[in-house]
């Protein structure tokens, strides 16, 4: 019998954590350098004002496409609180994955400060000088990763290859080193220091996972039903010690070994019943699990919700219509970026008029060439120099009319540096015959690249203001 029960006991879920945390730390540290024709899979680059989203590169005029990412963002860390309680805080969230890599790697089986992972509540013994020279290198070895990690977070904000060559001159980045010196403190102290007590007192999340809950929110739950009341209903304690449950409920399950209690990382009592503290890490499923298993038993404490083990009202509905709003919305929002995505512009231009409306000279043939001036702020976004010029689209029946006299030639952008351009457009002779106001002429202009193959073109709309009749005569008379 006990053989069989052997072979059926399952995977502990801390083992698929720890695959879940070696995944994203290994994605966290190769994301960066990955590139293609010079663009990041994610990169927002303050220096240049671009970011860089699925390898391709945005400036800070095409942003707009930020809020619909933190939307994203947001929604399915919500959509993961309904389906899975804080299975984000459990199993994704850095402040998790730090604090197992410091307490149960370093300190648990590196240095063998403390004594057992399974025992999180029974701090080491300071007295001893071993062990504080054993919290020493511990400390030591964190600062190091500490460092590590804010390095690495920077590379989400200035691309590593350049942010290796700004470390070697930190005088010259100053910026730069205070905030990765900023972060690694932060960190240090979070995880040596603050320990848990961030994700009880200090993280929002927690605050609002309350609201998120239903009574199909999967999340590790205690069966009362099987294992007995613990608590009462105003959450005091009854029972420390199996003989007294048994006392008053014969049929309880729960040994009260509180092996449940002993392994939570943020030192709650999971058959207390659902706690803003509980972080959904399922230690104490797997606590509860290897001491049951050896009772020929099931678990009393399961990743389930409280409709299946509490209200016993049937299976856990996972596609309810809350999930399905959610992922209804999450397509959305994909959708929305990836058409808002599609739709970047090879270059940005912005075409802002002068403060002049217009100015009036004479040809050498002696007809008013009337002159309207603007400021073209071109930016190539594209990873090459290339050569761009301009062209006038007027009316129908202004066509070709309206033309440009300065720039007289294509010229040079580099890339990711705003070119400023001081265009000017003309028209000879009379092109409006209006003689009681201004004529504002709705034109268009096509920029556009004259060194590819296929031009790269945009196009903006502004405007050609044309003088009434009479301030033409009357310069004309002056003339």
């Amino acid at each position: 019998m006990q053989e069989a029960i052997k072979k059926k006991k399952p995977t502990p879920w801390r083992k698929y954590r720890y695959y879940v945390f070696a995944l994203a730390t290994a994605l966290t540290i190769i994301v960066p350098w990955i590139t293609i024709n010079g663009h990041h899979l994610f990169l927002l680059d303050f220096q240049t004002m671009t970011l860089d989203l699925a390898f391709v590169r945005f400036s800070v005029q095409q942003l707009y496409l930020m809020p619909f990412i933190l939307m994203f963002g947001f929604i399915t860390i919500f959509g993961l609180t309904v389906l899975g309680g804080r299975v984000f805080c459990g199993w994704i969230c850095p402040q998790t994955i730090f604090r197992v890599i410091y307490r149960d790697l370093i300190e648990t089986k590196l240095l063998k400060l403390r004594k057992r992972i399974k025992n999180k509540q029974q701090e080491p013994d300071m007295s001893k000088p071993e062990n504080k020279v054993k919290k020493a290198i511990a400390i030591a070895i964190w600062i190091v990763l500490a460092f590590l990690a804010a390095s690495d977070f920077m590379w989400f904000f200035i691309p590593p290859q350049e942010f290796f060559q700004y470390i070697q001159n930190p005088g010259d980045h100053l910026i730069l080193v205070g905030a990765v010196v900023g972060i690694a403190i932060f960190l240090i102290y979070d995880v040596v220091f603050l320990k848990e007590n961030y994700c009880i007192y200090v993280c929002p999340y927690s605050r609002i996972q309350s609201v998120l809950y239903d009574e199909d929110t999967v999340m590790a739950i205690y069966n009362p039903n099987r294992g007995g009341d613990i608590y009462d209903e105003k959450h005091h304690k009854q029972f420390t010690k199996q003989k007294e449950l048994k006392a008053v409920e014969p049929n309880a399950e729960c040994t009260t070994c509180e092996s449940c209690v002993t392994v939570c990382p943020t030192h709650i009592d999971i058959r207390q019943g659902l706690q803003l503290e509980c972080i959904n890490c399922l230690e104490c499923v797997d606590a509860c699990t290897t001491v049951m298993g050896k009772l020929g038993k099931e678990s009393l404490v399961v990743w389930s919700s409280e409709r299946e083990i509490l209200e016993q009202k049937g299976k856990t509905r996972y596609f309810r219509p809350k999930i399905i709003g959610y992922g209804i919305i999450l397509v959305v929002l994909v959708g929305i970026i990836a058409a808002m995505g599609s739709k970047k512009e090879a270059f940005l231009l912005n075409v802002d008029r002068n403060g002049q409306p217009y100015s009036i000279i004479r040809t050498a043939g002696g007809k008013p060439e009337v002159q309207n001036a603007y400021v073209f702020l071109l930016q190539n976004t594209r990873m090459k120099t290339h050569k761009f010029y301009f062209s006038v689209i007027a009316p129908k029946s202004m066509q070709g009319k309206i033309k440009i006299e300065r720039p007289s030639k294509p010229f040079t952008v580099v890339p990711n540096v705003k070119d400023k351009k001081i265009v000017v457009l003309y028209t000879v002779g009379m092109l409006v015959d209006n003689p009681n106001n201004d004529t504002v002429i709705p034109i268009k202009i096509k920029a556009y690249t004259t060194d590819t193959k296929k031009p790269l073109v945009v196009y903006r709309n502004t405007t050609f203001t044309f003088p009434r009749k009479g301030i033409l005569m009357k310069d004309s008379a002056a003339q």
